[in-house]
């Protein structure tokens, strides 16, 4: 089955958290703080693999985790690391946040890596905190804490060449007498559900051909295969259009040509600039040089007469074909958004009044003082309420118009507002 487009759920770990812990040894007084920090959360890496061509593996699986930092240990021990989760994609995989619609990568070379989410960074313990005039801080730092993200995989087919053109004009089949391909072929439309690469060789060179799926009138809008089929052609060089000569299924060959380009350009206006070759396939149950010369005049273009059953003007086709790619610039990777995700900013907060006499403070803040403050530490807790005024919280909270005896949440920490 392929599969060329997925949405995926991604984590990265959790930082591990720092460690209370004092020196004991025997005849050793007051051996000091020795807690170690918390290990750092695994990435989540993804990574182009050549021997990959669909996403189904998506499909069953859904949701990519990393393992969280392991935390800090008594004699300045470090947690360990999480191990990074690495997820094996097609070349070709554009990689986007779903909920912006940006694109964060794409990975077009075989063994290209990129890290979407990093994880925590682990919490220091309390040996880091020891200074002189605190030698013993009862209190560690926890761990980051991250967040799940949601990401859209589509897989964009890298080739030379594109076939394009309605069902059943032949591009499965000059595919086959091209190439070493083996398409499914039939004589009924939408046989290829999905793009078949083959590689033509021609003397000392190469060039990889795409036979897209059929093309239908309103496809840029969706309909048939819709966006399936459109999304494949973006990364070719060059465009070998297929019109049926013969009008063998009564369609008028000029009228499937203007279609397919009408919809190419409905899509995307760099597909309608792509080079273009024409090809008259099935030229052997035609009625002869009138219907290519009807075509030529109407569309006001060359077109190379071809079939494939009968082996003719295949030869001219890839002397053609071979040197026009000569004359365009090798393929490269789609210009990005450069999307990432990022750490909140401890200085950015919020305050909502979600009840009566009841408000939240909400945004990077809260996230930095979940992970330095402990509620049960008489000094962490004078830390808390030092950055609530130098952040300016409690200034906002008035502004607000909270009163004394007014409840204020902060993530987990609840309390009665005193100013």
């Amino acid at each position: 089955m392929f599969i060329d487009r997925a949405e995926i759920f991604i984590k990265a770990g959790n930082g591990g958290d720092g460690a209370v812990s004092f020196h004991r040894e025997k005849y050793v007084m007051a051996g000091g703080p020795d807690g170690g920090d918390g290990g750092r959360g695994g990435d989540v890496v993804f990574v182009a693999d050549k021997n990959k061509n669909t996403l189904i593996d998506f499909k069953y699986k859904r949701k990519y985790v990393a393992s969280d930092g392991e935390n800090g240990d008594i004699n300045n021990m470090s947690g360990r690391s999480g191990s990074d989760v690495v997820v094996k994609v097609p070349l070709g995989t554009v990689i986007k946040d779903k909920e912006t619609g940006k694109t964060i990568a794409d990975l077009f070379y075989d063994g290209e890596k990129k890290i979407v989410l990093r994880g925590g960074r682990g919490g220091k313990g309390n040996a880091r905190f020891a200074k002189p005039a605190r030698q013993a801080p009862e209190f560690s730092q926890h761990g980051v804490k991250t967040t799940e993200a949601k990401i859209i995989l589509e897989l964009k087919t890298i080739a030379d060449v594109g076939l394009v053109g309605f069902p059943n004009v032949g591009k499965s089949t000059l595919l086959s007498v091209l190439t070493n391909a083996k398409p499914k072929i039939a004589n009924y439309h939408f046989t290829t559900l999905s793009p078949n690469l083959g590689v033509v060789k021609y003397f000392d060179d190469s060039f990889v051909i795409a036979d897209i799926p059929g093309l239908i009138e309103g496809a840029s809008g969706g309909a048939g295969l819709g966006h399936s089929f459109l999304r494949h052609i973006e990364r070719v060089r060059l465009i070998v259009h297929m019109v049926d000569i013969s009008g063998s299924e009564g369609r008028d060959p000029y009228d499937d040509y203007k279609t397919v380009n009408d919809e190419l350009r409905g899509y995307s206006a760099v597909l309608a600039e792509k080079p273009q070759i024409a090809v008259a396939a099935k030229s052997d149950i035609s009625s002869g040089a009138d219907a290519l010369k009807a075509f030529e005049k109407k569309a006001k273009i060359k077109a190379i007469a071809v079939s494939s059953v009968a082996n003719k003007g295949l030869e001219e086709l890839l002397k053609t074909v071979y040197q026009r790619l000569k004359e365009l610039p090798p393929p490269e990777p789609m210009a990005v958004d450069g999307y990432e995700y990022s750490e909140p900013n401890g200085d950015d907060f919020e305050i909502t009044a979600v009840g009566s006499g009841v408000y939240e403070v909400t945004g990077g803040l809260v996230a930095l003082l979940e992970r330095n403050v402990s509620l049960g530490n008489d000094e962490s807790f004078r830390y808390f309420q030092r950055v609530l005024r130098e952040k300016g919280v409690v200034d906002g909270l008035i502004k607000n118009g909270v009163v004394d005896g007014d409840t204020v949440i902060i993530g987990d920490i609840e309390f009665d507002f005193v100013e």
